[in-house]
Formats: C-alpha cells, sequence, structure tokens
C-alpha cells in the first residue's frame, strides 16, 4: 500500500510559525475606555454586579478587534448586552446549551463521517479521502461567532474564571454555578479561522502516518534467516508491537519474538528501519542486521530517515502558531496542562518522578526476575506475567474472541450483557449499550465521543477478516469504557456545559476499569488467592512504564519550545538523547543497562501531543476508584462518580473519592502486596 502523500510542505503551511499577533488581531480597546465602561455599567445595574461586569468587560476587551468596531460601539455593545436580571441570565444560558450542543454535536458529526475512511478498515485510501479528512467544517465557527457579537455576549455575561479562582470557589458552586463558570471557558482566545484549518490538515496528515505505520511480522527473519511470526501477522506501530510483546510471556518462543519486535522499535526510533517494510510485505527483514530480500535477492534498504520526526515537528508547529493568540496561555504546554488537564504541568511532573524513583520498583523488578528466572531486558517494560491470563495462550484466547466476535455488529450486540455483568439494570444496559455504535478500525482503535445527547458514540477497535482476536478485544473493552464514560457524562449531568469529566485522564481512568475486567467478560474467572495483589503489581508495573514515556513527551515539548527552529534531524537526535537521560535516570538500574531508547517509541508522541500523561494520571485515579468501590455496587458507583460532570480534578476527586489524587494510596497497596510474596 502507497505511503502518506503530503499535500502541503511544512515551509508553506507555517512559513509565518511562531510570529506574533498581525496588528490586526491586537485589540484597540484601552485601559480607560474599558474602566468607563465597568464605571457606567456598575452605576447602572448595582455594586452587587462589580466582579462579574469586572471580568465580563475586560475579556471582551481582550477579545475585541479593529473590524469588530471602535471605542464607542464596544462601550454601545457592553451596555446593550449586560444581563443583571438573573431569571434573564438562566434563560440565556439554557438556550446557549441548546444552542450549542446541536451546533458542536452535528458539526462532531460532520468530522466524524468526513473520516470514516480513513479511521476505519473501509478499504484503500484515496487521495479524495485525505483531503476530506484534512478539511474542518468547523474552524470557521469561531469567527462567525465573534462577527455576529455572539462570543462577545457570552464573554460579557459569563466571564471565565482561573483554575485557581475555580480550586478555591468551586468547592461551593451547585451544578449551574459550574456551567456558568465552563461556559466562560468558551471564548478566552481568537485563534485566526486559516491557523486552525492549516493545523486540521498537519493532524490529519499525521493521524494517516500513524494509522498506517504497520509491520509485517510473518515476514521478519531471525539470524538464522528464519521467519518466527504466522504468515500474514501485520503489527501496527507502537501499539501492537507492544501487545504483541506482551502476549509472549510464557510462550514457546517467547523471548526470541520479544527480542525481535524489540530490534524492530529501535529502528524505528532511531530512523534506519527501511522504508521499503513499512505497511508492505512485499520484502523479508531481518531488523537485527537491517537487511532486506525480495523475491530472494538481496535488496538495498533505503532508511525512513526522519519523516516520523518530521511529523512531530509538523505538529510543533501547528500549535506553537497559534500561541500568540493566547495572552495567558502562551504555550501547548500551559494550554495543555493549565487549562486542559487543570493540573499544571510541573505538579505533573514531580508525581511521575516520584512514582517513577520509588524503591517499590527494584523491589517488583526482583520479584518479576524470580518470577521469569532471568534477567530483566529492557522490553520487560511491558512484563505480562501478573494479569490472569498470563496461564492462558495467545492462540487460545484468539480463538475464543474470534469465535464470538467475527465482525463488529456481534460485539455491538454483545455491550448489554457486558454491561448487566458489571451490574447494571437490563434497562440502563440497554440504554448505554443503545448510545454506542461498533466499527471495525484502520488503526489500533479508538473512543469518538458524541458531543449531543441524540447521536450515538463510536467505539472502533480493529476486526480481522477472520475475526476479532484477543488483541483487538482487549482493545475494544477499553474503548468500551470510554464510550460508557461519554453516554453517561452526556446524559446524567445537569446542563450541557458541565458535560463530561475533568480531564482525559478520568475517562482512562474507567477505560481501565473495563480493560482489567476483559476476561471476566469472556467468561474466564480464575480463583487464586494472591490475585488481587497481583493486579495491584500490574497495574504499578504498567503505570512505571507510562511514568517514563510522559516524562519523555514532557521533556521533548519543553525542548520544542527552547528550539523552535530545529530542523527534523536536529528533533530526533533530541528524542533520542532525552529519552536516554530519562531511561538512565529511572531504569537503567532496574534493567541493568545503560543508554536504551525505548521510551521514545510511542505513537502517541507524534499524533497525540501531550496526551501520554493522561495515561498513568488515569491508572492512579482508577486505582483510587477501585478502592473506594471495592465494596460498593460497581454500576450505581459508576453512575454517581461519572455524571458528576466537569469540575475541576481537585473538586471532581472530592466528591468521587473523598480524597486527591497521590501515589501514596498505590504504594501502600503494592508494599502489601509484595509482602504477599
Amino acid at each position: 500500500m502507497k505511503k502518506v502523500i503530503f499535500l502541503l510542505s511544512v515551509a508553506i503551511i507555517f512559513s509565518a510559525c511562531g510570529s506574533p499577533a498581525d496588528n490586526n488581531d491586537i485589540s484597540p480597546i484601552d485601559t480607560k475606555a474599558m474602566e468607563t465602561v465597568i464605571e457606567d455599567l456598575i452605576s447602572d445595574h448595582g455594586q452587587e454586579h462589580e466582579d462579574r461586569i469586572r471580568r465580563g468587560v475586560s475579556q471582551v476587551a481582550s477579545l475585541w478587534r479593529a473590524s469588530d468596531g471602535d471605542a464607542s460601539e464596544f462601550e454601545s455593545f457592553c451596555k446593550q448586552s449586560f444581563i443583571s436580571d438573573s431569571q434573564e441570565l438562566d434563560m440565556v444560558f439554557d438556550r446557549l446549551a441548546h444552542y450549542f450542543e446541536h451546533l458542536y454535536g452535528y458539526m462532531n458529526r460532520i468530522n466524524l463521517e468526513l473520516n470514516r475512511q480513513i479511521h476505519e478498515d473501509r478499504g484503500p485510501i484515496h487521495r479524495i479521502d485525505q483531503m476530506f479528512s484534512a478539511y474542518s467544517p468547523s474552524a470557521h465557527i469561531q469567527d462567525d461567532l465573534y462577527n455576529n457579537k455572539i462570543a462577545f455576549l457570552i464573554a460579557l455575561n459569563f466571564p471565565q474564571y482561573t483554575l485557581a479562582e475555580k480550586n478555591e470557589l468551586g468547592g461551593e458552586w451547585n451544578d449551574r454555578q459550574w456551567g456558568y463558570a465552563r461556559l466562560g471557558d468558551y471564548f478566552t482566545a481568537r485563534v485566526p479561522t486559516r491557523l486552525i484549518q492549516e493545523y486540521s490538515q498537519v493532524s490529519s496528515e499525521t493521524d494517516m502516518y500513524i494509522a498506517e505505520y504497520n509491520i509485517y511480522a510473518g515476514e521478519l527473519l531471525n539470524e538464522d534467516g528464519e521467519k518466527i511470526f504466522p504468515e500474514g501477522m501485520t503489527l501496527l506501530a507502537h501499539w501492537n508491537l507492544r501487545d504483541e510483546i506482551r502476549s509472549n510471556y510464557g510462550q514457546p518462543g517467547g523471548i526470541e519474538k520479544k527480542e525481535m519486535l524489540y530490534k524492530v522499535m529501535l529502528r524505528i526510533i532511531n530512523q534506519d528501519i527501511p522504508e521499503q517494510v513499512i505497511n508492505s510485505g512485499e520484502y523479508q527483514w531481518n531488523p537485527y542486521t537491517n537487511e532486506l530480500w525480495k523475491d530472494g535477492e538481496q535488496a538495498d534498504p533505503v532508511p525512513e530517515g526522519t519523516r516520523r520526526y518530521e511529523h512531530l515537528l509538523n505538529v510543533f508547529r501547528g500549535l506553537n502558531s497559534m500561541d500568540p493568540y493566547y495572552p495567558q496561555l502562551d504555550t501547548y504546554i500551559k494550554r495543555s496542562f493549565d487549562a486542559g488537564m487543570e493540573i499544571p504541568q510541573e505538579e505533573v511532573e514531580a508525581l511521575f518522578r516520584e512514582y517513577a524513583a520509588s524503591p517499590l520498583v527494584k523491589q517488583c523488578a526482583e520479584l518479576i526476575r524470580e518470577r521469569m528466572g532471568r534477567d530483566l531486558r529492557p522490553y520487560d517494560l511491558w512484563y505480562d506475567g501478573f494479569k490472569a491470563r498470563s496461564g492462558i495462550s495467545e492462540e487460545e484466547l484468539d480463538r475464543i474472541t474470534k469465535s464470538r466476535y467475527p465482525d463488529a455488529e456481534a460485539l455491538n450486540r454483545d455491550l448489554p450483557r457486558i454491561l448487566r455483568e458489571l451490574g447494571h439494570t437490563a434497562e440502563m444496559a440497554d440504554f448505554i449499550a443503545g448510545k454506542i455504535e461498533v466499527d471495525p478500525a484502520r488503526g489500533s482503535g479508538h473512543a469518538w465521543g458524541a458531543s449531543m445527547r441524540e447521536m450515538p458514540s463510536h467505539l472502533r477497535t480493529r476486526i480481522g477478516s477472520d475475526g476479532m482476536d484477543y488483541k483487538g478485544y482487549n482493545i475494544a473493552v477499553h474503548e468500551f469504557g470510554h464510550n460508557v464514560e461519554q453516554t453517561i457524562s452526556t446524559h446524567f449531568v445537569d446542563n450541557y456545559f458541565v458535560k463530561g469529566i475533568p480531564n482525559t485522564a478520568f475517562t482512562e481512568a474507567l477505560a481501565f476499569m473495563y480493560q482489567r475486567r476483559d476476561m471476566e467478560f469472556l467468561g474466564i474467572r480464575q480463583d487464586d488467592p494472591m490475585q488481587e495483589h497481583l493486579e495491584v503489581l500490574d497495574v504499578f508495573w504498567d503505570n512505571y512504564e507510562m511514568m517514563g514515556v510522559s516524562l519523555v513527551d514532557m521533556g521533548v515539548w519543553k525542548w520544542l519550545y527552547d528550539n523552535p527552529g530545529a530542523t527534523a534531524g536536529e528533533l530526533k537526535e533530541a528524542v533520542i538523547k532525552i529519552a536516554i537521560e530519562v531511561w538512565n535516570e529511572y531504569y537503567a538500574d532496574v534493567f541493568g543497562e545503560e543508554d536504551v531508547p525505548l521510551l521514545a517509541i510511542y505513537s502517541h508522541m507524534i499524533s497525540y501531543p501531550l496526551y501520554l500523561s493522561a495515561y498513568p494520571y488515569g491508572r492512579l485515579i482508577m486505582f483510587q476508584i477501585e478502592d473506594y468501590i471495592r465494596d460498593r455496587d460497581f454500576a450505581e458507583e459508576e453512575l454517581r462518580i461519572f455524571s458528576i460532570g466537569q469540575l475541576t480534578p481537585r473538586h471532581w476527586m472530592d466528591k468521587a473519592v473523598g480524597e486527591q489524587i497521590s501515589n501514596q494510596p498505590i504504594f501502600e497497596a503494592v508494599e502489601k502486596a509484595l509482602s504477599a510474596f
């Protein structure tokens, strides 16, 4: 299959990258004009509205442009548009909820349809599919809402609160007040449409690059020239490569298979992987020597070079070009953590470093070494021997899942049963499952949420021509957890503006809770009295891996901001250097080997910028929720907890489990588990 076609070069797309906003993008409203309007509004509406007036007028002034009118028009708009009557404000809020649910709901659906050919396994991708996938039909909505003054009316009457203010004041807010505050987050920056559209194209190209980065494992050769993987086996990097390593613990020939896939990963990171073997089964490849053969004849390998890092650089440049339009959040790092995650990056990094440096890691590693009967290798980051399925062969699991799920519709029909097994009533199980559609994924799989109650969310996972193998099923169960959260947090919250959860780590928490029960959903249960301890160690070890890749991800983005003019080659060297530094600090002593760049393998780093932190945070949250509901009804608590709404993480955790996110609960459980062995 052909590789991704680049429609535009980086130079053309982001020639103005990082440049300051044009004069046309600077507010013409000075402090004096703003203060005059504030004083007049306080005089007209009363001192009790001063705080909201000051916030609202200041926010509108920062967003106002010369094209919106001069100072007198700004003054006239504010005086005509400020709402002091509480009943009128409530009415406007409700109507805005209706309008935005349908506006963003239908736009989300349009975007889903324009990306189906790219995201789903629907046959070859044509250039026209790429072009529609790169098109963003909603790119002009922001401009339209500013031009017709709707955005200004919202900013004036529902102004933004900072994260610190939300954390300080939010404990006393009801759902309605939280809705007001979340509506205030809608219009805080004014990014030009062209930048949004250009980034949409870059994002689409990067997504496709990752979605089609398949390695034909059946064509890999060992140092004796032998094939050791099944004929036709295709593994998507990095997800399926990692999962294939996991599946080979305790299996015949497992060590050789893991060593080979480890070499493949290093070739991808270093970019000396031959481009002829990416998404193609025409060549036989020895990843140890990097030699190629075709039709029995040796061929010259052509290294991929820097293509992986070119995509990452494109993503950075696209997001960096928007920085000048976010005065308070002038880097994508700040937008990801302070605004998106609502946890400062420094706090996230400190938590991860504390975890990775814990002496419990070495104790856990020693237990793994004893259980395997050998020293650890770097790929043992993905040790899978703590899971219940470790005593069941991959072939048997594949047989079970392929038989049960020959196609997407079979899984779709089975979703209500899974929910009933978790304790949901038949009525609730049918309702939630009825809001989810299963699609065969082109990539590894994902969950696409709905932005309105009338539309379903979508569960995507890989389904082969002979049915869904265990890897696809395991991913599907994870994505199903996302879909359940998406459904609950859309349908059972107080108002549209608080729908959802605080950040992606919280949806990952429920996805992990589902994923760890995947064997139960197949009717496979173990009565091992040590199982609870094994599950704790499994989560702990998985999170140790994810802490490292997240630290690399954050380190790379810091480097990019320090070196915005870097080339793809320089970025490649920096990523490898950062990955090695993190490895040497937190992993070399555990694995007995230095200078390993393996933590740079995650595809998320390329196509999902700064998303990786959500996974380890999600596991910490999952652990705390699982501990809280241990003696409670799962279904009842799931509905209660995930209908809390989009509060800040601090307030959400307080309402959900009565404590804040920390490493201590899992550290205590790991100490107990290790002592049991």
